[in-house]
């Protein structure tokens, strides 16, 4: 489980194409030390486990189910990762409970100056995807817990301050950048409790 809250970017040092998986060598910014094999670690988002630990390098393995449904499968040597480490029981949460499970890849339709410093960005996703969106929920983007401003059918859009554009990979946001998309969990249990009960 994660928060949400992104705490380190990362670089990819290495993606290795092993049959249908690939293992990426990722190195954080901020040197997480307290890190070991088989930790989950959330790699732009989606839940990853630590297979192989250096000293300054951790590795993970996306399978092809991973590669299909997030933009993991973008990723090359030299590309910027957002990175969180699991959630420690009795810590502070504050963004939401993120699971790690990308619903879908969105892509950026427009990028809009919100005031002086603000972005407003407008991301379209799957009609079947957007239902789970509503105003001023939450959504997950490559990892990053943000507010949504306003839902549409096939389209949502979020505002992004200053801070975060400035410690996350959202400062390479252009039209057209893919997304990760993980929505609240929330909405999707509500949904099938009232399914069973009609």
């Amino acid at each position: 489980m994660f928060s949400g809250i992104v705490e380190t970017v990362g670089t990819v040092t290495q993606a290795k194409k092993n049959k249908d998986s690939t293992v990426f060598h990722i190195q954080p910014q901020m040197k997480f030390n307290d890190l070991h094999l088989g930790d989950s670690v959330s790699v732009n988002g989606v839940c990853l486990t630590i297979t192989e630990l250096m000293e300054d390098v951790f590795s993970v393995t996306a399978v092809p189910e991973t590669l299909r449904v997030t933009n993991l499968n973008n990723l090359e040597q030299k590309s910027r990762v957002n990175l969180e480490r699991s959630l420690l029981v009795g810590g502070r949460n504050g963004g939401h409970n993120v699971q790690g499970h990308v619903d879908c890849v969105g892509n950026i339709i427009k990028i809009d100056s919100d005031g002086k410093d603000a972005w407003l960005l407008s991301i379209s996703v799957p009609a079947q995807i957007c239902k789970y969106i509503v105003n001023k929920g939450y959504i997950t983007l490559d990892g990053m817990s943000i507010t949504v401003i306003e839902a549409g059918k096939d389209w949502f859009s979020v505002t992004l301050i200053p801070h975060t554009r400035e410690v996350s990979i959202a400062k390479d946001y252009r039209v057209g950048s893919p997304v990760n998309i993980e929505v609240d969990i929330l909405g999707k249990y509500i949904e099938r409790l009232i399914n069973e009960r009609l």
